[in-house]
């Protein structure tokens, strides 16, 4: 198979993966990878047996989760299908899925399978919950393993409800972690000329996110609770009125706190009793939070925003997500990339957040339709016109 085009200088050009991901874990991780110039095949079930139809295929979600890659269609559970897959596996440096974790054994795409033909491949999984264990059956989504990991206990306003992340940061950390591991097991290749298996879950990568939280735990044995908009142990850190619309800031350092007040026109606060230090802030943060409120109510965020800038103290604007992508610094770093889609027309998408010197990035193609590339990919395989044709009277391929 060649690669696709527009991939020279990238640094992950030449690099050959199979994509049989679903949902957004998987999806994320392999987008990593198409990305920086690898070569990806995604290769999706039939619409009948879960693969996307059009409709989703047209959304803004799919469209944003799959460019830079070309795209057939694979019946898995014939024979054919499953030869097929095999022969493309043979020359793969990555295979990446996110089935629940018995799904690729039923189907015989697991990591021993594909090894045995390419002992070079490296295998990348993601599942729910692991890939053994009491839960290993189940399947996840992201919600449950926000709620099953503790991030659902320590998010939102005391009181009021346990609240889940507005993004599906499990499914995100998921999928970042999975292009960290396959990365490494390619590096690890260079020196021992075989691949491994990879692969994490939902609920390993939402109990790593929780971080400091989870060492609270371990080393101190506290179990936090909910913070609202206060950081949990930074004071003050968090959200303040201001005469037009809410900013926020944080000033928890002493030496920041110093700044701080004197950027507020507060100077005694410095040494008020008990706000003379960290501890001594954290035991008062409503009080500290009420009187911060009321000076910052008193102009606009734009006033208090070059302010503290002026007097380096951390602090933004609360955007929504329209506002975030008209921020000048955000238009700046060229966030939304355009791209020219040959059916749906001018689109912009999500680039990157990864930057590399002397190296340029673009969306060099938008996200196929699920079958659009099936003659091409396999006729770069190797398949005569009429050996293809036989696989789809055999309903091996769409």
């Amino acid at each position: 198979m060649s690669g696709a085009s527009g991939t020279a200088g990238l640094p992950l050009s030449g690099l050959r993966v199979l994509d049989l991901t679903v949902a957004r874990a998987g999806p994320t991780c392999v987008r990593h990878l198409a990305d920086w110039g690898a070569e990806v095949i995604r290769i999706a079930p039939p619409a009948s047996e879960g693969g996307e139809i059009a409709g989703d295929q047209d959304g803004f979600d799919y469209q944003n989760l799959h460019r830079n890659k070309r795209a057939l269609q694979i019946d898995l559970k014939t024979p054919e299908g499953l030869a097929l897959f095999m022969r493309m596996a043979e020359g793969a440096d990555v295979v990446i899925e996110n089935m629940r974790a018995a799904v690729k054994f039923r189907l015989g795409v697991d990591y021993a399978s594909v090894a045995a033909v390419n002992p070079r491949v490296v295998y990348g999984s993601i599942s729910g919950f692991g890939q053994d264990g009491p839960y290993g059956h189940r399947a996840g989504v992201d919600q449950i393993a926000q709620a099953m990991g503790g991030l659902m206990s320590i998010t939102g306003v005391p009181g009021a409800g346990l609240v889940r992340v507005g993004i599906p940061i499990a499914d995100l950390t998921a999928g970042n972690l999975l292009a960290l591991a396959v990365m490494m097991a390619l590096f690890d290749r260079t020196k021992t000329g075989r691949g491994r298996w990879v692969h994490t879950s939902l609920l390993e990568s939402m109990v790593f996110m929780l971080d400091f939280q989870a060492s609270r735990w371990l080393l101190a044995g506290q179990v936090a609770g909910q913070a609202g908009n206060d950081h949990p142990t930074s004071i003050p850190t968090g959200v303040y009125p201001t005469k037009d619309r809410p900013i926020a800031l944080a000033a928890s350092s002493p030496r920041m706190w110093d700044r701080f007040c004197d950027a507020l026109g507060k100077p005694d606060w410095k040494a008020r009793p008990g706000w003379d230090s960290r501890d001594g802030r954290s035991d008062d943060r409503a009080a500290i939070n009420a009187a911060i409120s009321e000076v910052t109510a008193t102009m606009p965020s734009l006033h208090w925003i070059e302010v503290l800038d002026t007097a380096g103290i951390p602090c933004g604007a609360i955007n929504t997500i329209d506002q975030t992508f008209a921020d000048p610094q955000v238009q700046h770093l060229q966030m939304a990339k355009p791209v020219a889609h040959p059916r749906l027309g001018d689109q912009k998408l999500v680039r990157t957040p990864i930057n590399m010197a002397d190296i340029g990035w673009d969306i060099r193609s938008p996200t196929p339709d699920a079958n659009q590339h099936a003659d091409a990919v396999l006729g770069e395989l190797g398949l005569s016109p009429d050996e293809i044709d036989r696989l789809r009277a055999a309903r091996a391929i769409r």
